[in-house]
């Protein structure tokens, strides 16, 4: 049976998923932050293929030519395509364009403005071909996009990353690696409003880890301080984030603040959802389809909304091996879908 492996090159993380026949059978996601360099990127492609195993084609998209590793996101989409030849030959691969449909390789530098950031696009114009209409929300380790699809096609306002944070159709919030100190200016903790020190000692893994609300797995990268990732670790860079200790108050207390740090993310998605569906492209009627890491988070946002809900998982078939890593590595299975039709 004829194989495509689809490939989401991220800036914190390379995500894979095998369709087959137009079944996804298997997915996964390795960490592998730009930051460390293509050496650390090579390595997660070999893991990856180790438990993807072989294909006739491979599909590529990609967010990480934003790194800073990268001094422009051309020379990005250049050194990406070009790390995931070299890891993937002798198989043919395309690269994903998202308007502009499936490139060769050697036209992505002629197509730099359609491959970058685009991943968002192949996971929405896959719940078009499915629904016809909805808002599709994927919130992952970093961001959120907030996507409406009518009539079949994608139906944003923008398109470029500078675009979609203008429209509100990408919000730069996610489940793990977000950054308190660039979440609020200020926060309640001992009975008044305590302005947050501007450096990264805490992020929203140790919120959700807090809370309780942080799937198995979903927390790849190092903590701020380096230390553990349990409860108490993360009250204690919690702590720091309004110039306190762990010890300076109880758990409550910690437990309090790590909620209003949650709710603040909330407040944040509906705003951009609201401001999207403000647009008048969507009916009422038309429902809220999630996907990523913080996928329960969306779940509560579309209850805030009263839209009927859908999981991204649900609208595809796939082995239930497969399927709950299928909403993690949502644009993934997307492009490898959309290659094999």
């Amino acid at each position: 049976m004829s194989a495509v492996i689809g490939w989401d090159i991220g800036g914190a993380h390379l995500k894979a998923a095998r369709a087959e026949g137009g079944r996804i059978v298997a997915a996964v996601q390795v960490a592998s932050p730009l930051r460390l360099g293509l050496a650390r990127l090579a390595q997660a492609f070999g893991e990856a293929k180790a438990r993807m195993g072989m294909s006739e084609r491979h599909a590529i998209t990609m967010t990480g030519e934003l790194a800073d590793t990268f001094v422009s996101r051309g020379e990005g989409v250049r050194a990406l395509t070009a790390a995931a030849l070299d890891a993937l030959a002798p198989v043919s691969v395309g690269v994903y364009a998202g308007r502009a449909g499936f490139v060769a390789p050697e036209q992505a530098d002629a197509h730099v403005g359609d491959i970058a950031s685009a991943n968002w696009y192949a996971s929405a114009s896959l719940v078009g071909r499915k629904l016809g209409g909805a808002l599709f929300m994927d919130m992952g380790s970093t961001t959120t996009d907030i996507v409406p699809v009518a009539n079949g096609a994608v139906a944003a306002r923008g398109y470029s990353d500078a675009e979609r944070l203008a429209s509100g159709e990408l919000v730069y919030t996610g489940l793990v690696r977000s950054f308190l100190m660039a979440s609020a200016e200020r926060a309640p903790f001992n009975g008044r409003w305590c302005g947050l020190i501007g450096e990264n000692f805490a992020n929203m893994a140790d919120v959700h880890r807090i809370l309780g609300t942080l799937p198995e797995d979903a927390d790849q990268m190092g903590t701020a301080d380096g230390r553990e990732k349990t409860v108490e670790a993360s009250r204690a860079r919690l702590a720091r984030m309004v110039g306190a200790d762990a010890g300076d108050a109880d758990a409550d207390a910690w437990t309090a603040l790590a909620q209003w740090f949650a709710e603040a993310q909330l407040r944040a998605v509906t705003d951009g959802a609201l401001l999207v569906l403000s647009q008048g492209t969507l009916p009422r009627d038309a429902p809220i389809v999630v996907a990523g890491a913080g996928a329960t988070v969306l779940w509560e946002v579309a209850r805030r909304l009263g839209r009927r809900t859908l999981a991204f998982d649900d609208l595809i078939d796939a082995e239930p091996g497969a399927r709950a890593a299928v909403s993690t590595c949502a644009p993934a299975a997307a492009v490898a879908l959309l290659a094999s039709f």
